[in-house]
C-alpha cells in the first residue's frame, strides 16, 4: 500500500498527439518514457522519486499493453543490473532511484555497464535531493558521472524541458553507446505544469522478442584485455560522439546576448537564477534577461568550444554550481586557462561552497557578483524588494531545534521504550542503527543507536563489537532494509562469523520511510508481487537458530521480557527478535475512510481514545521520557496548589494505547485511561449514557458544594 495512489492520474498517460498533459514532474517523466519507446523500466523507491515508482506500479496495465516490462527491484543494485538488457539489444531501458545513496548501492553494476557500453539507450533517472529537503548525507551524483563516464543531464525544472530531456537522454545514449544519467531535483519532481503530448510508442524490440533471438559479444564483457579497450573507446569514440550530439542538438541553452558579464548555471538552478535577476530588475517575467545565461542542461561532459564561444567578449563570468566540490567551475577554469583567456571566473568565491542555493542565497550572490563585476547594471534606483529589510535575528539561542520524530501512534516507539527500560536494568549497551523510520530512535527521548552505515547494514555495523564481551551488542534493522540488503550483507555475515549479538528487526509491514510500498514480508495481498513471506523463515533459512516473534509491539512488557532474555541467554550464535506491528500511517490511510463511510451510513462504530486523569497525574512526566508521542503533551491546571503542568493527550491521538502500556511497564502512575467513543449508538446505549451523565452531574455538583473556597 503506497503512500499515494495514482490510479486516476495514470489515465492521462494514454493521451496522444494533439493533447495537452497537465500534472507534476513525476507523471511527466513517465509519459515521456512511454512516448520514447522504452522497453523496460525498474527501480527502487526513495525521495524524491518514490512517487515515480508508485506511478509505474499503478500504470502496469498500460505498460503491459505497450509490451513494457516493469520491475520494482529489491534494491538499486538489482535495478542497475537490469540495464544489461541494453548492452547487446537495441532496447531502450530506464531505471530510477535516489541520487547519491542509490548510486552508491548500484555502483558495481553501473561501473560495469559504463565500461561495456550500450547498444540501446540506457537512462538512469536520479532523484537528487541535495539541500534542506534531503534525508541523507550531503553529496552530489556528479562525481560518479565523472568517474565512470556517464553523461549527466540536469534539465531546467519545467515540464517541457524535463520531457525533452528524457528523449534527449535516450538519443544521446544511443549516439555515444554510453549510459546517461538524468538528474531531477526535488522541485523538478513535484513541479506542476503542462506540455503537448505525443502518441505512446511500443518499443522497437520488446524484451520478450529479444528472448527469441539471443545475442552475445565477448568484446562487451568487462575482462582483460577488453576492459583496456573499453577505456580507450570511451575517450576516443564515445566522448567525441557525445560532444557532437550535444552541440548538434543544442542541448545546452543560451539566453540573452552581449554585455561584459555572464552567468553559467546548472539547468536545475535556472529558475533560481532568473528569479533573482527578476528581483534585481534585470530580467522580466518571460525570462528575457539583460545578463546572458549559459544554461547547462548537460553538466557532464562540458563542451569547451561552446563555453569559450559564450565567454568571448566578456570580462567576468559567474558559475552557479550548487554543492561541492566545484567540479564545473574547475573544468571551466581549465578551459579558460588553456585558451589563454583573460576572462575572470567567479563561483565559490562569491556563492557558498556548501548548502542549498535557496532564493535568498541566489539573490545575495548575484547581487554581490554584479556589484563587483558590473556595478553600473545596478543603479541605486533599482533595488530588489526587501533588500533594505532589517537583519533577521539569530534565533538558534532561543528557539529549540525541531528534529524529525515518530508519527503519532507509531508502532516503533514502544520498541525503543522497551529497550530503554532493559538498559535501565542491565546498563547501557553498544547499539548500531540503520536507515529507516526507526533511526528516529537515536533522537530524544530515546537516544538509542549512535551511528548508521547504510540501508540494511545495521547488524553489519556492529561487526567489530561482535566478538564476545561483557555485554552483547544490539543492532537495529527494519523490514525494508532487511529485504533491501540486510539478509545478505548483515545476517549472513553474523551467521558466518558466529556472532553472539542481538538483532532487533523492526517490522512494520512496508518500506514505510519511502512511502509505504510493499515488501516480501508485507501482510497484504498484492496482485503483481509476492508478499507474505515471513522474515522469521528467512532468518532460519540462513542459519539463525534463536528467533523470537513479537506480533504486537505495543505490548511493552512482552518486548522488554524478550529483549532481556536475548541479552542474558546462554544460547550461542545470533539472537534475533522480530517486532511486528503495522505502520500507523498506512493503517490510518486504510481504516479511516472505511470508518468515516460507516459513520456516514449510520452504522455503529467504536473508536478508542486515551486520556490522562488530571487528579491522578503527578506531573513528573516520566511517561513522556519513555514515549515521546506527539499527542502526549502538557497542560497547565487552574489549581493554584499545583504549579507543575500535568500530562495531557490531545485530539491527534489514534488510540494505539502505547502511553498506557509504557506507564504500566515502567510502574508509573496509573493516570492513563481509555474511553471508547461510540458513533451511532443504539437506543439502549443512549439510555445508559443519559443515566451515567445525570449521575456524574450530581456527583460533580455535590463535590463542588463541599469545596472550600477563599473569598477576595
Amino acid at each position: 500500500m503506497a503512500e499515494r495512489s495514482f490510479k486516476a492520474e495514470v489515465q492521462h498517460l494514454r493521451k496522444g498527439e494533439g493533447d495537452t498533459f497537465t500534472g507534476e514532474g513525476i507523471l511527466a517523466i513517465t509519459k515521456a518514457l512511454l512516448e520514447n519507446g522504452v522497453g523496460y523500466v525498474g527501480g527502487y523507491q526513495g525521495a524524491p522519486i518514490s512517487h515515480l515508482m508508485d506511478v509505474l506500479a499503478d500504470a502496469q496495465d498500460l505498460l503491459g499493453e505497450l509490451g513494457v516490462r516493469f520491475e520494482a527491484n529489491a534494491n538499486e543494485a538489482a535495478a542497475a543490473a537490469m540495464l544489461a538488457a541494453s548492452v547487446h539489444y537495441p532496447i531502450r531501458g530506464a531505471v530510477t532511484f535516489k541520487g547519491p545513496v542509490g548510486v552508491n548501492v548500484a555502483s558495481d553494476a553501473l561501473a560495469n555497464l559504463s565500461s561495456s557500453g550500450v547498444t540501446g539507450g540506457a537512462l538512469i533517472i536520479l532523484g537528487e535531493d541535495y539541500g534542506e529537503g534531503s534525508s541523507i548525507m550531503q553529496e552530489r551524483s556528479h562525481a560518479f558521472a565523472m568517474k565512470s563516464q556517464f553523461w549527466l543531464l540536469d534539465p531546467r525544472p519545467n515540464l517541457p524541458s524535463i520531457v525533452k530531456a528524457v528523449g534527449d537522454g535516450f538519443a544521446l545514449s544511443e549516439a555515444s553507446n554510453s549510459p546517461v544519467m538524468l538528474m531531477v531535483r526535488i522541485r523538478s519532481c513535484h513541479v506542476t505544469g503542462s506540455f503537448p503530448t505525443r502518441n505512446n510508442q511500443r518499443p522497437k524490440e520488446t524484451v520478450r522478442e529479444a528472448l527469441s533471438n539471443p545475442r552475445s559479444d565477448f568484446a562487451r564483457v568487462v575482462l582483460p584485455p577488453m576492459s583496456y579497450v573499453h577505456e580507450q573507446d570511451k575517450v576516443k569514440n564515445r566522448w567525441p560522439a557525445a560532444e557532437k550530439f550535444i552541440l548538434d542538438n543544442r542541448l545546452n541553452e543560451m539566453f540573452g546576448n552581449g554585455g561584459k558579464v555572464g552567468i553559467v548555471c546548472q539547468g536545475g538552478m535556472y529558475n533560481g537564477v532568473i528569479r533573482a535577476l527578476q528581483r534585481l530588475g534585470l530580467a522580466d517575467i518571460h525570462g528575457a534577461t539583460q545578463v546572458p545565461i549559459y544554461c547547462l542542461n548537460v553538466t557532464y561532459p562540458l563542451i569547451a568550444k561552446e563555453f569559450l564561444c559564450f565567454a568571448e567578449g566578456k570580462e567576468h563570468i559567474l558559475v552557479v554550481e550548487e554543492g561541492q566540490p566545484e567540479f564545473i567551475e574547475q573544468t571551466l577554469a581549465t578551459y579558460l586557462y588553456r585558451a589563454e583567456s583573460r576572462v575572470r571566473l567567479h563561483g565559490k568565491d562569491i556563492l557558498p561552497m556548501a548548502g542549498e542555493y535557496t532564493g535568498a542565497v541566489m539573490l545575495q550572490g548575484l547581487e554581490a557578483f554584479l556589484r563587483k563585476a558590473a556595478p553600473d547594471m545596478l543603479p541605486a534606483t533599482v533595488r530588489a524588494p526587501n533588500m533594505d529589510r532589517p537583519a533577521v535575528p539569530d534565533l538558534t539561542k532561543t528557539v529549540p531545534i525541531r528534529p524529525p520524530g515518530f508519527c503519532t501512534g507509531c508502532p516503533e516507539r514502544p520498541i525503543f521504550a522497551a529497550m530503554k527500560l532493559v538498559q535501565k536494568d542491565l546498563g547501557k549497551h553498544q547499539i548500531s542503527a540503520d536507515i529507516g523510520c526507526h533511526l528516529f530512535g537515536s533522537l530524544p527521548p530515546f537516544e538509542i543507536g549512535g551511528a548508521t552505515m547504510g540501508f540494511g547494514l545495521g547488524p553489519a555495523a556492529n561487526g567489530a563489537f561482535d566478538g564476545g564481551g561483557e555485554k552483547r551488542p544490539i543492532s537495529i534493522i527494519g523490514d525494508g532494509g532487511f529485504w533491501h540488503s540486510g539478509l545478505s550483507s548483515s545476517m549472513t555475515n553474523m551467521v558466518y562469523n558466529k556472532s553472539d549479538g542481538v538483532v532487533m528487526v523492526v517490522d512494520n509491514f512496508y518500506t514505510a520511510a519511502t512511502g509505504g510500498q510493499d515488501v516480501m514480508s508485507s501482510r497484504a495481498e498484492n496482485a503483481t508481487k509476492a508478499t507474505q513471506h515471513p522474515i522469521a523463515k528467512a532468518m532460519q533459512g540462513v542459519g539463525v537458530e534463536w528467533v523470537r516473534q513479537v506480533d504486537r509491539t505495543y505490548d511493552v512488557p512482552k518486548l522488554r521480557k524478550v529483549l532481556h532474555e536475548a541479552l542474558t541467554t546462554d544460547a550461542k550464535g545470533p539472537k534475533v527478535i522480530i517486532a511486528s506491528s503495522e505502520c500507523m500511517l498506512n493503517k490510518q490511510r486504510r481504516e479511516k475512510p472505511l470508518r468515516q463511510q460507516a459513520i456516514k451510513e449510520g452504522r455503529r462504530v467504536e473508536a478508542p481514545r486515551f486520556g490522562v486523569d488530571e487528579d491522578v497525574c503527578t506531573g513528573d512526566h516520566a511517561c513522556m521520557r519513555l514515549s515521546g508521542c506527539p499527542s502526549l503533551s502538557l497542560k497547565v491546571l487552574d489549581d493554584p496548589l499545583r504549579d507543575d503542568p500535568v500530562a495531557a493527550i490531545d485530539h491527534t491521538c489514534v488510540g494505539c494505547g502505547n502511553c498506557g502500556e509504557v506507564a504500566d511497564a515502567a510502574v508509573l502512575c496509573p493516570s492513563f485511561y481509555r474511553a471508547d467513543v461510540v458513533h451511532n449508538p443504539g437506543p439502549v446505549e443512549r439510555w445508559w449514557a443519559g443515566v451515567r451523565g445525570r449521575i456524574i452531574t450530581w456527583l460533580q455538583a455535590r463535590r463542588a458544594a463541599r469545596r472550600l473556597e477563599f473569598g477576595a
